[in-house]
Parts: C-alpha cells; sequence; structure tokens
C-alpha cells in the first residue's frame, strides 16, 4: 500500500524535471503538470509527520543527525515535499489510468474530513486556513493514490516457492579478521592476524571433531555479541548463505570464510513453516513494488513540475505547543484500511 511503500522515493531522486519559477497564484507552491499543491496541504502533512515523530521519539529527535551529519529537522521539509508530490503524481497517474474511487471511499473521505477538522483547535485551524471541504478533498487524493497502486499491482501474483523463501535459524562462532579503532572505523587485520586468526577457527573444528560441544565452544571462541541468528535468502554474506542454507537442521559447516572473518555455522532449524509462510507475503509485497515503481518513474519522466522557490523559502516546521495536530495520517489509516 502506499502508506508503506510509495511514500519513501523522492521526487527529486527519479527522472523528473523541476523548475523553479515565479509566476504563482497565492498560496501556490507547486505545480506537476496541472496538479496544485498549495501552501496549507503542504503544512498540513509537514506538521503531523513532524508532530507524529516529537510523539514517538520526543523533541529532541531534530537535535539527531544522518549518516551525512544533515540534521533531521533539515531533512524534514524535502522528505515531506517528496511525500505530497508522489501523492499529486499517482492522482494524475489515476487519472490516465481511469482508477477513481468507489461511493464507499467517498463517504469514508468526508467522515475522515469531519473526524480531523473537527480534532482541531481554533489555532491549528487559523494556521491551515483550510475548510472541512478542503480536508474532504485531500483525503480524496491520498485514497487515490492508494487506489492507482492497488490498480497497478492487482494481478502481480508470482509463484514462490519454499525454497526462495525459505527461513532458517543458525547459531555460529564468529572469529574476526577487522578491529573497531577509537573513532568508531574498521581496520582490516594485517595478514599476520588474519593467519592467526584462521588459526583459532582451526582450533575450533579440531575440538569439535573431539567431541567438544559447539555450544561450549561458541562461550569460548565466539567474538560476536550474539550467536543465533535468523535468515532469510539475500540478508548476509553470499559465502555464508551458501553455507547455511546447505546445513540440515544440526549439521555443522567447516571454516566459512568472508569479508567480516571466519564462522563455523550450525543449522537450528533448516526450514520455519511459520516464519517462511511470513516471507512469501514480503516476497510477494517486494515484487509488487518494484513492478509499480517501473511503471510509476516511466510515467514520472514524462511529468514537468514547478516549485514556487519565494514560498518554499519561507516555509518551516512549527514549533509551538498549541499546534499538536498528529491525526491526518492515522485517521486515514482507521477508516480506510
Amino acid at each position: 500500500m502506499l502508506l508503506a511503500v510509495a511514500m519513501v522515493l523522492p521526487l527529486s531522486g527519479c527522472k523528473k524535471k523541476i523548475v523553479l519559477t515565479t509566476g504563482f497564484e497565492e498560496g501556490q507552491l507547486f505545480i506537476i503538470d496541472k496538479a496544485v499543491c498549495t501552501e496549507s496541504e503542504y503544512l498540513v502533512y509537514l506538521i503531523n509527520t513532524q508532530n507524529m515523530y516529537e510523539n514517538a521519539y520526543g523533541d529532541r529527535i531534530w537535535e539527531m543527525t544522518t549518516e551525512d551529519g544533515e540534521l533531521l529537522e533539515d531533512g524534514l521539509k524535502e522528505t515531506v515535499l517528496a511525500r505530497i508530490s508522489r501523492v499529486k503524481v499517482m492522482n494524475l497517474l489515476a487519472a490516465k489510468k481511469k482508477v477513481s474511487l468507489s461511493k464507499d471511499d467517498e463517504k469514508l473521505a468526508k467522515a475522515a474530513a469531519q473526524q480531523y477538522y473537527t480534532s482541531l483547535s481554533e489555532e491549528e485551524k487559523k494556521l491551515f486556513n483550510l475548510s472541512e471541504k478542503d480536508f474532504e478533498n485531500m483525503y480524496r487524493e491520498y485514497a487515490l493514490a492508494n487506489r492507482v497502486y492497488g490498480f497497478l499491482v492487482k494481478d502481480i501474483n508470482p509463484e514462490i516457492s519454499d525454497d526462495e523463501a525459505r527461513t532458517i535459524t543458525v547459531s555460529h562462532i564468529h572469529i574476526k579478521t577487522y578491529s573497531i579503532d577509537s573513532s568508531g572505523s574498521r581496520v582490516e587485520y594485517s595478514d599476520e592476524k588474519k593467519a592467526e586468526a584462521r588459526k583459532k577457527a582451526e582450533e575450533v573444528i579440531a575440538e569439535l571433531e573431539d567431541g567438544k560441544k559447539f555450544d561450549s565452544l561458541i562461550a569460548s571462541y565466539n567474538e560476536d555479541e550474539n550467536s543465533t541468528f535468523l535468515y532469510r535468502r539475500g540478508e548476509t554474506d553470499p559465502a555464508y548463505e551458501e553455507a547455511a542454507f546447505n546445513l540440515a537442521t544440526d549439521e555443522v559447516s567447516d571454516i566459512v570464510e568472508t569479508p567480516d572473518g571466519f564462522y563455523i555455522i550450525r543449522c537450528d532449524n533448516m526450514f520455519d513453516r511459520d516464519e517462511t509462510d511470513e516471507n512469501k507475503l514480503k516476497i510477494l509485497n517486494q515484487k509488487k513494488n518494484e513492478a509499480f515503481e517501473e511503471e510509476y518513474n516511466a510515467f514520472l519522466g514524462e511529468r514537468t513540475g514547478n516549485l514556487n522557490e519565494d514560498a518554499w523559502a519561507k516555509i518551516h516546521a512549527v514549533k509551538d505547543d498549541a499546534i499538536d495536530t498528529a491525526d491526518f495520517f492515522t485517521i486515514y489509516g482507521e477508516l480506510f484500511q
């Protein structure tokens, strides 16, 4: 669904022509083809997203940084722009595909708007400057974006075998060939130290052959914090995966070499029925998402967008205890899902 999948790709991350321009009507933030987004619509998305994060993680979340050193607060505007832009584009795509809302959807959009508008304080109503009808139109667009996603993937139903989706549980002994320095950077072992690590792995194999229990050797040799893991295909190093997925339950591998070091792996459960069935659903959703993205990106590449640069520069998250609305998307989820 759109909520889980289609909101994560920024508009600027695709083959999209964005033109910074002037000449907008009052209150307009951007236009993609004939689809218009107002500053007020954007603020609804921005404030609700901001407050949802703060409710979950506290307002100090905005002091945190990304891996690139950027404050999370600095990326909030762009994240929300990507989200609402995507909704607008998907509504254009719905028009092309002749996808529309059902009568029940129309009723739900009206009910959602009434519920959300009623929840707003007078300060929030003044900030957004939108009527209940305006919110109804926003919910209609959000719902239609979800519906076009469903329409495009409804026939995607590939056969997924048990082996493709198989989930296994393993325990391992890991002997590393790298260290972490005081700055948190990874430092590869010298050839001499790698040879010593290999010798230690060979000692583990020798002790297993002498009848030592695998669990006792984990305590003595394993250099990971944990020793038991659940894996699906594609989630670990290829050499590790090949060895682990070819073990029978209770079978132990020989030494497996990876870029992280040497492993001795024991298969604790070669096939978990419940986890495998759950993984089939994940694989199916992934294939649906891939099929959707291919069509969406092709459609997106033909669109032209214009951003009101002056209005964009003036928009910021609101830091006011009286502006705490966070239910716009929650209400949608409760009514439409």
